[in-house]
């Protein structure tokens, strides 16, 4: 079996990736490693032989495309966490990221651990594998692979299951009821909640102005959809002029439509949505490139159409449709129109899942191009000393920034969600079988040689410092709830096994909040650090 395995890399590339998925699927505690057991299974067989590890170009293909994908899928969330809103907490998060690796620095040259290993338990202390891709990729071919992958390996447990425990015993020590805690929008730095519906009977003495005046007028975070007045159902386009009387429908996250409420008058006895008859609503998806990474109030569906668009759903995220909403790929909006407009508004957006499930070739091979390009330009530092970026660093960077342009003319940078989250997995999954496969043989014997508790220790401390450091500032100085907090924690060390068991504790949705505010700045600064501790 060893020789056919090292005869044949594909065979051997597509076992270690289904060992490493079925591995990954076992849970314990309600722990599973994920995607992430994929490294273990490649370490394990890579283990056995030395022939046993794939060609460089495996982990390079898939380090190049993952990080590249998840430049630009972290764009939006990495810019809007640097804004006013989301100051806090992205100042919490870089500053317990800097202390783990901080941390990591002293203590493992205190003990004497080589650099490459000392990256390696950064990036599994802080349960973050772009790190440890940025490492090997910083090491290069001719370095100590096995001493990252070993750090890594031997911290990444602890990493999840000191998070896990942390947080179950958040409610003893603070003395919280996670399920029961109240939570604004503005607990959880530019995030809002739940998208809701409400028909409003309009009672309150309010300017007749139209819609779009109003809501402006009043200060209202609502997208108004219908409105019934007498007999007459009609969609509330901006020009619409409201009348004391008139029954609205109002779409918004559930603290804006309270103040919405209270502004107009009193919730009506009826809900429009229900009355199908003229005015219907559809769900589709944007999949004309043509519209892609373009505002809404660039459609102009309410002058060509009559129509609303009240809500996005963008990947398992719904928000409502302001004017100034950027429409990606893969969108999913909602449409209040009359009926017999619905089909012109859904051949105008695409409304067509088969296009969705294929990417623009030419902008995503120039993308990952002038990655490679930057990774490869020297940096000059003082003392005459430069740096590259590398293959992890050079995409990342561009990644971000094209995801933030969004489109240069014809050509459509960001991806699809579901398209992005499918290259991300693939690109991952080489990444870590390739590596794990080339560090296996290094890894044994390492651990034969003996000494890693000492590493297993330090990621232990590592792990367990940052989180209480994160859970007692962001709870007792910043006053954040701390179902909040236990999300931005779970953000903090960029694992969603973490977010899941802290969504399990709290019985609702609050901790994804936090985590989505910290996990893009989080994961670029881990990026970052991770290549600073190999000096």
């Amino acid at each position: 079996m060893i020789d056919l395995l090292a005869g044949s890399p594909l065979l051997l590339l597509f076992g270690v990736a289904g060992l490493g998925f079925l591995l990954g699927k076992v849970r314990v505690g309600g722990f599973s490693l994920g995607v992430s057991a994929v490294l273990f299974a490649g370490i394990a067989v890579g283990a056995l032989d030395p022939r046993l590890r794939l060609p460089e170009i495996v982990h390079l293909f898939g380090l190049v495309t993952f990080v590249y994908v998840v430049g630009l899928g972290s764009a939006p969330g990495f810019f809007a966490s640097l804004r006013r809103r989301g100051l806090q907490a992205t100042a919490l998060a870089l500053g317990c990221v800097s202390l783990a690796a901080l941390l990591v620095g002293t203590i493992a040259s205190a003990l004497g651990l080589p650099a490459e290993t000392a990256a390696g338990l950064f990036a599994g202390a802080t349960t973050n594998t772009p790190a440890l891709a940025s490492v090997v990729d910083a090491i290069g071919e001719a370095g100590d692979h096995a001493g990252a992958v070993l750090g890594y390996s031997l911290a990444y447990p602890f990493g999840v299951l000191g998070v896990l425990a942390s947080i179950a015993l958040v409610p003893r020590v603070f003395r919280v009821d996670l399920g029961a805690e109240s939570v604004g929008p503005d607990d959880a730095p530019g995030l809002g909640v739940r998208v809701e519906t409400a028909t409003v009977l309009v009672d309150n003495d309010i300017p007749e102005m139209s819609a779009g005046f109003l809501r402006a007028h009043l200060g209202l975070r609502v997208v108004f959809s219908r409105v019934r007045r007498g007999d007459r159902l009609a969609i509330v386009t901006d020009d619409f002029v409201l009348h004391r009387g008139d029954e609205v429908g109002l779409v918004g996250e559930r603290p804006h439509l309270d103040h919405a409420i209270k502004r107009l008058g009193r919730v009506a006895d009826e809900q429009l949505e229900l009355d199908r008859t003229a005015i219907d609503f559809r769900r589709m998806v944007v999949s004309n490139a043509a519209l892609a990474e373009r505002p809404i109030a660039e459609l102009a569906l309410g002058d060509r159409f009559g129509a609303v668009i009240t809500r996005v759903r963008r990947g398992d995220d719904e928000f409502v449709a302001e004017p100034s909403t950027v429409l990606e790929l893969g969108d999913a909006v909602r449409v209040v129109a009359p009926r017999d407009r619905i089909p012109a508004i859904a051949r105008l957006l695409g409304d067509s899942q088969r296009a969705l499930a294929e990417i623009d070739v030419i902008s995503f091979s120039l993308g990952i191009g002038l990655g490679l390009l930057l990774g490869q330009l020297a940096i000059p530092l003082p003392g005459d000393r430069s740096f590259t970026l590398g293959f992890a660093g050079g995409p990342l960077v561009v990644g971000l920034a094209l995801g933030r342009i969004g489109r240069s003319g014809p050509l459509v940078w960001t991806l699809p969600h579901a398209a992005g989250m499918t290259l991300r997995q693939v690109g991952l999954v080489l990444f870590l079988a390739g590596i794990g496969t080339r560090a296996g043989w290094a890894f044994a014997e390492a651990v034969e040689r003996g000494g890693v508790l000492t590493a297993i220790g330090l990621g232990m401390f590592v792990t367990l410092a940052v989180t209480w450091l994160t859970l007692l500032i962001g709870h007792r100085v910043l006053r954040i709830p701390a179902s909040v907090v236990v999300g931005m924690v779970a953000g903090v060390q960029t694992q969603p096994a973490d977010l899941a068991f802290a969504c399990e504790r709290t019985r609702n949705e609050v901790p994804a909040m936090g985590y989505a505010a910290v996990y893009p700045v989080a994961t670029i600064a881990k990026i970052v650090l991770a290549q600073l501790l190999l000096g």
